[in-house]
Parts: structure tokens; C-alpha cells; sequence
């Protein structure tokens, strides 16, 4: 029944990590959250404490998507 509504009103994004901020090495700027349940992330601010846009597609990883396709068969 989750996995209906889900499908057809998305996630709600209620569960998300403790604001991120990347070190200098990452290609990434700015402080960020991700949804524990979906994978997106948002763009967070700190002076308002306050989750923004969303900040780009989910990052999948070629060996995420071979366990993928391999459990599936």
C-alpha cells in the first residue's frame, strides 16, 4: 500500500542526514541534506535552518546498478 502512494504522490523527504558540508577537495560546494528514503538532495541553509531546492540528479554508481540488475534476474 506504501509502495502505491509513493507512486503516486512521491516522497515526502522526512527522513534526511544531518546537513552536509563538503571539504574543499570535493567538486561539490555549498551545505547539503539527502532523503534517506529516495536519495535526493537539497541545498540547506544554515543562518535559517531551512532545507532549499533540490541540487541535482541522485548519483548512482555503475556497481549499484550491476547488484541491481543481477538481484532482479
Amino acid at each position: 500500500m506504501s509502495s502505491l502512494l509513493g507512486m503516486l504522490f512521491g516522497c515526502s523527504h522526512k527522513r534526511t542526514t544531518f546537513p552536509l558540508t563538503p571539504t574543499r577537495k570535493s567538486k561539490r560546494s555549498g551545505t547539503y541534506i539527502a532523503c534517506l528514503k529516495c536519495g535526493k538532495e537539497f541545498a540547506y541553509n544554515w543562518k535559517e535552518m531551512r532545507i532549499g531546492n533540490p541540487v541535482g540528479e541522485v548519483p548512482v554508481l555503475p556497481t549499484a546498478l550491476q547488484a541491481e540488475q543481477t538481484t532482479a534476474h
